[in-house]
């Protein structure tokens, strides 16, 4: 392999910056891959990327006014003496990072043919063939998260890599890739947190039976995940069944931004086929249900003997009504219920948020006694990915959606970066992320509040840079 040199960690792509004491503060149809600078992307400036463990001791230590530290003053030791639970981490994702896609039994993953049979679906073209390199020199990596006092360091597992038809046959070569990575994380005195699940389905299953359109998924997943517990269980203690499941259903189902591309045609005519009304329901129901199968699994057969935990993290933005009229703010809590209740509610009644079973009807999709049953409680913790907020108002009362049902318009909600010619908050490097700190702040209390107060790590954060800074004085 050539050596890429370590100029890629000179010049950070990506920052993720946290501040909650701020007051102010469609995706874009190219996908960019982010791999670039990945390590550095949770360095350690003005916040890093932080992990918090909320219960009912620490929620109310954390609304302390003490707390509210002014960010250039901003250091490590200033949660280590207040909020001793803090725990600072970094994390990156498998085809992001890795590289090696052809190297040692992998096979390939949805994204894998995405990048490679449509490279005008991704901005630059690029693709994860190479990306950082992890694969070869992830002992410099975990040297460099160890160099900026972290604690944990999240990755995730490519379900390719370890299984390279997604079902049948190891590959021990993956095994050994991640054995060896989970022990250099150890011997620099930090914790690996392993997502099981980002994103990059093997190919072999897409082909085979749809992938995540098919309840066939749910088996095959379970099998992935046995394996994983059998080969590192004994080291790791903190599993994350899947990251970002919304955005596997939504930009890959309903707008076909991401792998595997699909969406109805009506939406874009460069989709890789599709149906935004049905397919996205489906992807989320089998989602959810490949989740609880691997929870059930670890506490059956695991959990008691290797001590770990297990959860899932979801992602949200959060919603502005544009109004204090009651029907812009039930349209804001709308949009909570679609995207960010969509997940949450399974987990804590077992079912999906009444306005979605009241607007969606028979396109969604319903779960067994026994699913319902499985899902109550099927974690441990959740993790919070928050990035930015959009402002939310109800359709007019007279309004008729001109396009077939969808899962971008159910919701009867428009939602917007401005309103009245003012952004939600500054703009940052990419096009979808608008700076809006107080979001972070209040998703995590609206979590506590309507979900029964789960222990949560907040688990992505952050705004996007370029190598200039400019937004610096925004946090």
């Amino acid at each position: 392999m050539a050596d890429t040199t370590n100029t890629r960690y000179k010049c950070t792509s990506r920052l993720y910056i946290n501040s909650m004491q701020e007051e102010h503060q469609k995706p874009s149809p190219l996908v960019r891959l982010g791999y670039v600078n990945a390590i550095t992307l949770f360095a350690l400036m003005c916040g890093a990327s932080l992990w918090l463990c909320i219960g009912k001791y620490q929620i109310l230590h954390w609304e302390k006014p003490s707390l509210r530290i002014d960010c250039p003053n901003l250091n490590r030791t200033n949660f280590d003496s207040l909020v001793p639970d803090f725990i600072f981490g970094a994390a990156t994702s498998s085809y992001q990072v890795e590289g090696a896609a052809n190297e040692d039994g992998r096979g390939p993953s949805i994204w894998d043919s995405f990048t490679h049979n449509h490279p005008e679906k991704i901005a630059d073209q690029s693709n994860g063939d190479v990306a950082i390199d992890e694969y070869h020199r992830y002992k410099e990596d975990v040297e460099i998260i160890k160099n900026m006092s972290m604690e944990v360091y999240r990755f995730s597992i490519s379900w390719s890599r370890v299984i390279p038809n997604g079902t049948g046959q190891p590959n021990p070569k993956g095994i050994e890739y991640y054995n060896n990575l989970i022990n250099e994380i150890l011997k620099k005195g930090m914790k690996p947190y392993v997502t099981l699940f980002h994103w990059d389905l093997p190919q072999a299953l897409q082909e085979k039976y749809g992938g995540f359109l098919s309840p066939l998924i749910v088996d095959d997943y379970r099998a992935y995940v046995e394996l994983c517990y059998k080969e590192f269980g004994d080291r790791v203690l903190y599993w994350v069944t899947a990251n970002e499941p919304y955005t596997v259903s939504n930009h890959g189902y309903a707008i076909g931004v991401h792998a595997p591309g699909r969406c109805s045609y009506w939406y874009d005519q460069t989709c890789l086929g599709g149906n935004s009304g049905i397919e996205p329901y489906l992807v989320t129901h089998h989602q959810l249900l490949a989740h609880v199968a691997a929870v059930k699994l670890y506490r059956d057969k695991y959990q008691a003997f290797q001590k770990g935990v297990i959860g899932i993290t979801v992602n949200t933005y959060w919603f502005v009504p544009t109004s204090k009229a009651k029907h812009d703010i039930d349209a804001a809590f709308r949009a909570l219920d679609f995207m960010f209740g969509w997940f949450m509610d399974p987990l804590i009644s077992g079912d999906y948020p009444h306005s979605m079973r009241s607007l969606v009807g028979k396109r969604l999709p319903k779960f067994t006694d026994e699913e319902s049953k499985l899902l109550k409680g099927s974690y441990d913790f959740i993790g919070i990915n928050y990035y930015s907020a959009r402002y939310a108002s109800a359709y007019p009362a007279d309004y008729k959606i001109p396009t077939p049902p969808s899962y971008l318009t159910d919701a009867y909600v428009n939602v917007t970066t401005e309103f009245n010619g003012v952004p939600i908050g500054p703009k940052a490097a990419s096009d979808w992320l608008y700076i809006y700190p107080k979001g972070l702040y209040d998703v995590i209390l609206y979590t506590k509040e309507k979900y029964n107060n789960p222990i949560m790590y907040i688990t992505e954060n952050g705004r996007v840079l370029m190598c200039r800074d400019t937004l610096h004085g925004h946090f």
